[in-house]
Formats: C-alpha cells, sequence, structure tokens
C-alpha cells in the first residue's frame, strides 16, 4: 500500500492501482451500480492528454523526460492497456473534474513506471503539475468528448451509408411488385414495394446527409480557454500549439472556437447534434414499424413480405417466429428518446459559466451513437437484406380493395363508381365483375387503366 494526500487528507491506496487519491475519494462518493465512464472518452482524453504535453514541451514548459512519460502513458490508454483503472460511473458530480482526475493519475503513474520510479512518487511526475499543466476540466472534457463524438458519427455514418444502399437494392428488386397502399391503417391507391422501399431509402439518405454535416458543429473546441474560457493559467503559444497538435493526432479538422468563453459553458452544440441523431431513430422506427406490420401473419395479418427468420418465437406454440429485428430497432429507438430527453433538460440546466452535467450529456450521447451505429448495422445485415416478398398475397388485396376503384372515376363518374361499390359491397362480387357486366367498361380498358395508375411515376 502507499499513502497519497490531497485537500481532505490522506488515504491508503493498493500499490497495484494506478489511480490515486482523488480517483478513490470520487469511486467511494459515486458509488453507484452504473455503467463505467464510456471508453471513448478515455481514449479521446488520452489523446487531448497528449497534445496538450506535447504542446507544453514544445513551448518550453514541460521538460524532455516528462514529456516522453507522459507520452509513453497516454499512448498505452489509447491502446487500451490500462481500461480497468478507469473505475467512475457516467453519472458523476463535478463536470467531470473527476474523470479529468482519474486521467492526471493514472498517465502520472503509469508515466513513472517508465521512469523507472514508485507509484506516488509525485515529486517526479504529478498530476496536476504535469499532468494538468496549462489545462482545465472544463476545457479538456468537453474537446475529449467531442473528438469520441466525431469518431461514433463517422462510424454511424458508414453503416447509414449501407443501409441506404439496401434499401435501394430491394427498391429495384421489388420495383414490379404491385401492393395495396394505406393511409391511417386503411386501404389506400396502389403502390409498389419497390416505392415503399424507395421512401424509405430517401429519409435514410437525409440522415446520411444531416450526420455528415453536423461534424462542421462538433469540431469547434474550447481546448485553451481553461476553467471559464478566459484562457487564465495558459499562453497563447500554447493554445495554438495544442490545437495543431489534436489535429495532427485526430486527422480532423478540429478548429478552436472563437468565442472560448460561449463554448464553455453553453452545450447547445450537443443539443443539436442529439437532434440529428434522434431523427435517424426516428425514421428507423417507423420503417420497422411498417416491416412489421407487412409481415404479420402468416394468416391473421398482412403478411406481404417475409422478414428472415432469426430466431424461434415461442416457448409455447412451436414454428412461431416473430419479427425480433425490428423490434430490436424499436427498442434502440425508444432508449435514444430517453436519452435525448435527458441530455437535453441537463444541457438547458447550466449556470453562468459551466455546466456541470456535462458528463450525463456525454454518457447519453455517446450511447446513442453507439446504439444506433451497431443497431443499423444489424438491421442492415440481418432484416433488410433478407427481406422478400410474397407477390401473390400483394395482388390479393388490391383485387379485393375498393380503394383501386378510384382509378376509374375519370372514365365513369363519381356517381356511377359509388353505385357499382354499393352493389360490390352488397352482392360480395368484385367492383371489376360487375363493371364488366354492365358493360361499363372492357377488360383491355379496366387493365390499361390499372398499369397507367400503378406504374411508377419517380422518373417523370
Amino acid at each position: 500500500m502507499r499513502k497519497e494526500k490531497d485537500l481532505l487528507g490522506t488515504l491508503e491506496i493498493d500499490d497495484s492501482l494506478n489511480y490515486g487519491v482523488q480517483t478513490k475519494r470520487a469511486a467511494d462518493n459515486f458509488s453507484i451500480k452504473y455503467k463505467r465512464v464510456n471508453t471513448e472518452i478515455i481514449r479521446a482524453y488520452a489523446i487531448v492528454k497528449k497534445a496538450c504535453a506535447t504542446a507544453n514541451y514544445k513551448t518550453g514548459k514541460l521538460s524532455e523526460e516528462k514529456h516522453g512519460a507522459i507520452i509513453s502513458a497516454c499512448d498505452d490508454i489509447i491502446a487500451g492497456k490500462h481500461d480497468s483503472d478507469f473505475v467512475l460511473p457516467a453519472i458523476q458530480g463535478g463536470a467531470g473534474t473527476s474523470i479529468n482526475m482519474n486521467l492526471n493519475e493514472v498517465i502520472a503513474n503509469i508515466g513513472l513506471s517508465y521512469m523507472g520510479v514508485k507509484k506516488g512518487e509525485y515529486g517526479r511526475l504529478h498530476p496536476l503539475e504535469d499532468g494538468n499543466m496549462s489545462q482545465s476540466t472544463n476545457d479538456t472534457f468537453p474537446t475529449a468528448i467531442k473528438i469520441a463524438i466525431i469518431k461514433l458519427l463517422r462510424e454511424l455514418t458508414d453503416h447509414v451509408m449501407g443501409l441506404q444502399t439496401a434499401l435501394q437494392q430491394k427498391e429495384s428488386e421489388f420495383a414490379d411488385i404491385f401492393k395495396l397502399g394505406r393511409t391511417q391503417l386503411k386501404d389506400a391507391v396502389p403502390i409498389t414495394l419497390g416505392q415503399e422501399f424507395g421512401a424509405y431509402a430517401e429519409a435514410i439518405s437525409r440522415d446520411r446527409w444531416r450526420l455528415y454535416k453536423c461534424e462542421e458543429r462538433i469540431r469547434q473546441i474550447n481546448i485553451g480557454g481553461t476553467a471559464i474560457g478566459t484562457g487564465v493559467g495558459a499562453t497563447q503559444k500554447y493554445r495554438f500549439a495544442v490545437t495543431e497538435e489534436l489535429r495532427c493526432l485526430t486527422g480532423y479538422g478540429l478548429a478552436r472556437a472563437e468565442n472560448l468563453i460561449d463554448a464553455t459553458q453553453n452545450l447547445d452544440t450537443y443539443v443539436e447534434i442529439a437532434a440529428i441523431i434522434k431523427t435517424l431513430a426516428v425514421n428507423l422506427n417507423k420503417i420497422s414499424s411498417d416491416l412489421r406490420l407487412m409481415d404479420s401473419g402468416p394468416v391473421g395479418g398482412l403478411s406481404e413480405i417475409f422478414l428472415p427468420p432469426l430466431q424461434a418465437g415461442s416457448t409455447i406454440m412451436p414454428g412461431k417466429v416473430n419479427p425480433v429485428g425490428p423490434e430490436f430497432i424499436k427498442q434502440i429507438y425508444y432508449k435514444v428518446i430517453g436519452n435525448d430527453l435527458a441530455l437535453t433538460i441537463a444541457a438547458a440546466d447550466g449556470n453562468f459559466e459551466l455546466n456541470p452535467m456535462l458528463p450525463l450529456v456525454a454518457d447519453c450521447i455517446l450511447e446513442n451513437l453507439e446504439l444506433l451505429r451497431d443497431g443499423v448495422k444489424f438491421f442492415n445485415e440481418n432484416v433488410i437484406s433478407g427481406i422478400r416478398a410474397d407477390k401473390k398475397r400483394c395482388r390479393e388485396y388490391i383485387e379485393k380493395s375498393w380503394s383501386l376503384s378510384s382509378l376509374f372515376i375519370e372514365k365513369l363518374g363519381y356517381e356511377k363508381l359509388t353505385e357499382v361499390l354499393k352493389e360490390s359491397f352488397k352482392t360480395g362480387r368484385s367492383y371489376k365483375e360487375i363493371i364488366l357486366e354492365s358493360g361499363l367498361l372492357d377488360e383491355e380498358t379496366i387493365n390499361h387503366i390499372i398499369k397507367n395508375n400503378t406504374e411508377s411515376k419517380n422518373n417523370e
């Protein structure tokens, strides 16, 4: 065991641990059974610490030995070698200070080992004086969050692109399959199954574009603003150097915000990004709802399409297969909406120069990105790509529905068509049969009208 002290006193720390006294206090204080801080934040924060150390070294504030030790420690963290040292829950008080100190202490103790010095010998490499030099939680933590968001945004965008392609392929595959359109769950005029999937693809295409464009907002970082955005404790040379280092390390087009005070205290950018992510979830939920309905049956439902059978659906009803794929996506949607509401309230609840609820905002938005990234990949590979159509069932619904009769208004007139439909309802015979028997139209004309009005109009 080793003894470490802070403002509140002294604690004993197990020698096997790389974190120190402030992390131990935070872990004891926020001892809830909840998930830990997202590893994407930890890795991104190590990148930030690496950039800060190099900027301090280049501006003459950090020695070569300390710089080398910090860089080695950060590289290990980025590689995932010390994940067990980051023990704090994602929800915590202090605006992220505990997360920052967790990084500072772990970096210092790993760095000390590279220097051949025992853990806790902070006279050689100090968590705050060296690891946190020219920094504050209030500029490094938001910067780390934004780097993590950009990484996940790009991964999500790639999968959304794949989903769009899969939907477009189904649009082509189902282009000649006519089915009954529905409005308010009631029969409407005919549409092709391909047109429906084309509409889904178009919605996902908009999501893809929104995700791509929203990265521009999140690239604006407040690094160098330190405590409240005024830059106290950080030189101008450092501010320029650290931003450039971050651009080099990440490959992202990061830029220092024009107003560092604004960028430190206001979280509206996160709300904007979250809303765009939520919009994708809304579209996925709508598509999933449609697919569940079209797959319903096989006897008591629509049964217009066959979803890929992923697993047995019942422990008591043999042969039952449920639409678990769309159900999975719908539950992701519910979770995304809940997280979006939580982060929106948290973002609105800041005071003056800082929002202390940033840990919750970060956890919610990163979880949403991960959920949707993995969910979209699953939806594409396990649901959309394997959908088959029941052409016969689709055609049967069209022929039995009165909705198709609206195509004959121009030839027969509203009143005459109403009489035909009344007769159809009264006798149970199809309106097409009644039209033919009455001599109002011949079969060639009827088929011509149906064909002309059920072909895709998208290319006109």
